[in-house]
């Protein structure tokens, strides 16, 4: 089976003291995690994450380091590699739409409750 290349970002602001991360959640799946889809023919992997971010919350960003990348299988048993970045919030304004029904900002801690798959986890402990 052919691996699918995506990318993403763990989507972040500070609100004084406290960090918050965006979580999405997706309705075709009921599960939570980090923005992030399939990358395009020809598109590299930083673009596809700017993009699906933009695509999927309405949120626009400073990108800062990269993240570990995920390697799992995906629901259809594909091999899956998806690189991740950190992303300041710069602006930008979330409309729920065909991929992402919900968008929550959250505490790290809220985020490791909430996220469904433990590869996103770990991205949480990269972020700080």
């Amino acid at each position: 089976m052919a691996t699918v290349y995506a990318a993403g970002c763990v989507v972040w602001r500070r609100i004084g003291d406290r960090l918050e991360v965006a979580v999405t959640h997706r309705d075709r799946y009921d599960d939570w995690s980090h923005p992030k889809g399939k990358r395009d023919p020809g598109e590299d992997d930083l673009s596809c994450a700017v993009r699906e971010v933009e695509e999927e919350t309405g949120l626009k960003g400073t990108i800062h380091s990269e993240l570990p990348t995920a390697r799992y299988e995906d629901h259809k048993g594909r091999p899956k590699v998806v690189r991740y970045w950190s992303m300041q919030v710069t602006g930008g304004t979330f409309v729920p739409n065909d991929e992402v029904d919900e968008l929550r900002w959250v505490t790290i801690d809220e985020a490791k409750e909430l996220l469904t798959y433990s590869h996103d986890l770990l991205l949480l402990d990269s972020l700080v």
